[in-house]
């Protein structure tokens, strides 16, 4: 793990910073060297070619041994003043081939380049339309947690009873047992007598209770 990070930051410093750094004093001479800002031209399409497929290559190159330090010696040696392999890898390789093949690249890198802008521009309408949609409901989140961290209200007339849009019916007979109604304990109404007459006449004697029964209901009558 630590060699990787030395490694990649050499790469960062030897490979980068420092032949930008070259170059730039290189521009802002009085008398701008042909010759030398052609090199460092060449070194930046170099570097911008295997910087892009590095991204594919290393998935499948990436486990041999040190490779990490083969690609720092390679960058080394494209700018060191004693090798400048720029100009041979440039020369020998590059130049070569995009000569052969320019006008196909051209179109190629045409289509594409429409094909990438049209790509950013719908990913662009997809991330305004997300962020839309985010802060829509964090705004309906906010107004719901204001609604529920709302003051109760208190009736003015009872000030010492309980929130009216805080506790429920059933709450406060949970809280307050003793408010809720008990059973009636009264006894049932008595049932109507089907034979009030009796009932008024009743008496404890027994003849008092026949006389009470033959006032009450008359003896049929004689079939002739």
């Amino acid at each position: 793990m630590l060699g990787e990070l030395i490694t990649r930051s050499l790469m960062m410093v030897l490979g980068y910073i420092y032949p930008a750094f070259e170059c730039f004093k290189t521009m802002e001479k009085n008398r701008v060297e042909i010759d030398q800002l052609r090199f460092w031209c060449q070194y930046w399409v170099i570097v911008a070619l295997v910087t892009a497929s590095e991204r594919v290559g290393d998935i499948f190159i990436s486990w041999l041994p040190m490779y990490g330090e083969m690609k720092l010696a390679f960058m080394i040696y494209l700018w060191f003043p004693r090798t400048r392999g720029t100009s041979y890898v440039y020369e020998t390789f590059l130049r070569p081939f995009m000569t052969k093949y320019e006008p196909d690249l051209d179109q190629n890198m045409g289509e594409l380049r429409a094909r990438a802008w049209d790509l950013a521009v719908m990913h662009w309408k997809n991330c305004a339309q997300f962020g839309e949609t985010t802060f829509v409901q964090f705004l309906q989140y906010l107004t719901s947690k204001a609604k529920g961290n709302e003051i109760p209200k208190i009736d003015p007339q009872y000030p010492s009873a309980p929130p009216l849009n805080t506790i429920s019916s059933g709450d406060w007979q949970t809280k307050h047992p003793s408010n809720r109604r008990s059973p009636s304990t009264s006894p049932p109404p008595k049932r109507r007598s089907w034979f009030p007459t009796l009932g008024s006449l009743y008496k404890s004697d027994s003849t008092t209770f026949q006389q009470a029964t033959k006032t009450a209901m008359p003896s049929p009558k004689k079939k002739k």
